[in-house]
């Protein structure tokens, strides 16, 4: 097989995977909000496809490099994808970690107010997520960057949490065993929003070959 078919193979194997992470989020998220557990059993199902997918993805570029020997952006473009594949099954992980709460959610009284900014965290989180796969469509370096820009609403929802979960436990103690697992939600949410991060940082570097890790960048050029 020509590299440029093997290249274009693989983006859709990683976009496809990608759309399965999706829905997996999209998936536990509302199965949180509408405390359903059949909809959290869902997302237990769809991760033993997103693990086989994640192997099969890895050896397949594993095997590119070692029979195409790929260069310059056709080389980046299979790190990168190496990378993806990895940040997206962590993803994958998440989304299970969050089903899992809503099954234990599912067994106590629903709060009538929670005590921090979920729905504005779920929202951006989705965001993010859908928004990193596009720059990764699209190699679109712009858009890669907004999601890096937005991981500081979720970090700052999640960072104000605690206090506010404290609070409500005090005014409330009969249900501190949903707040809790209300605090292991937003700490999920907030580790996919770093990993979605991290996928647009590799998006850059598939597009411009610039090494962005811990707040700094750095060109290929360069080293």
């Amino acid at each position: 097989m020509h590299l440029k078919r093997q290249i274009d193979q693989l983006k859709k194997r990683i976009l496809t995977l990608g759309a399965m992470v999706e829905e997996s989020v999209q998936n536990a998220i509302t199965s949180i909000q509408e405390r359903d557990p059949d909809l959290a059993n869902k997302v237990f199902e769809c991760d033993h496809l997103i693990d086989r997918s994640e192997v099969d993805i890895e050896e397949e570029c594993m095997h590119t490099l070692a029979l195409y020997q790929p260069v310059a952006m056709d080389l980046r473009y299979v790190v990168a994808t190496l990378k993806i594949n990895n940040e997206l099954e962590r993803i994958g992980d998440l989304a299970v970690n969050i089903a899992q709460q809503a099954i234990y959610l599912s067994r106590f009284a629903r709060v009538d107010r929670v005590p921090f900014d979920l729905h504005g965290m779920t929202s951006t989180v989705k965001w993010m997520l859908a928004k990193s796969l596009d720059s990764l469509v699209n190699l679109d370096h712009d858009l890669a960057n907004q999601v890096k820009e937005r991981d500081d609403e979720v970090d700052n929802i999640h960072a104000t949490m605690y206090k506010r979960v404290e609070q409500a436990i005090r005014e409330d103690p009969e249900l501190v065993q949903t707040y809790i697992h209300l605090l292991n939600v937003s700490r999920n949410l907030e580790r996919i929003a770093d990993h979605t991060v991290n996928i647009a940082e590799d998006v850059i570097y598939m597009s411009q070959g610039d090494i962005i890790r811990h707040g700094r960048s750095r060109s290929i050029l360069e080293q």
